[in-house]
């Protein structure tokens, strides 16, 4: 039962920890990343699709995104999509694709950026003692002798320091990435 709910633990604060890293790769670091249009959702005859499902991404140069529509009707409700999702880029159109150019990145962004990446890392860090906090009702829960249920406590203080180091390694790699010009 006891390495069920250590199980269980671990699983959530890995979840927590990729979820984590979803949000840093939508930071952006002055270059080309097609994950800053992971967000973007185009309404496309009435329905919300996202937008990798209308078109093709690619990079043709370090701070170009080109978004070329499978169908050319449809790019004035790309443009649209992309304004609306508010991820600080302009959209320009030449009748077939989409040209997002990514400004360099100033000093004061760059931190910003940086101050954003702390803060997913916190909230995830909440999350961890979260569920650190649930691990140990479950535990306290169950009929078991007081020493093994102090020492199912003691691995999950284990699991919850292993991940917050883990937590604090990216979000050091994060802030490195961001703040190299």
């Amino acid at each position: 039962m006891i390495e069920e709910i250590l199980e269980n633990t671990e699983l959530e604060m890995v979840e927590a920890i990729q979820n984590m890293e979803k949000r840093f790769t939508n930071i952006r670091a002055g270059r080309a990343n097609p994950a800053i249009l992971d967000g973007v959702m185009v309404n496309y005859y009435g329905a919300e699709t996202p937008l990798k499902q209308l078109a093709t991404i690619s990079i043709p140069e370090a701070r170009q995104l080109a978004i070329k529509p499978y169908d050319r009707s449809s790019i004035s409700a790309i443009e649209k999509g992309i304004y609306e999702a508010n991820i600080g880029l302009t959209p320009n159109n030449n009748g077939e694709i989409i040209i997002l150019n990514i400004p360099a990145l100033t000093e004061d962004t760059r931190r910003e950026y940086v101050k954003q990446a702390k803060s997913y890392a916190e909230d995830c860090r909440i999350v961890l003692r979260n569920i650190r906090q649930e691990a140990n009702k479950e535990i306290a829960k169950l009929e078991i002798p007081e020493d093994d249920a102090k020492g199912a406590e003691e691995d999950v203080q284990e699991l919850i320091q292993k991940y917050n180091k883990e937590v604090d390694e990216k979000c050091k790699a994060k802030e490195t990435e961001l703040m190299s010009v």
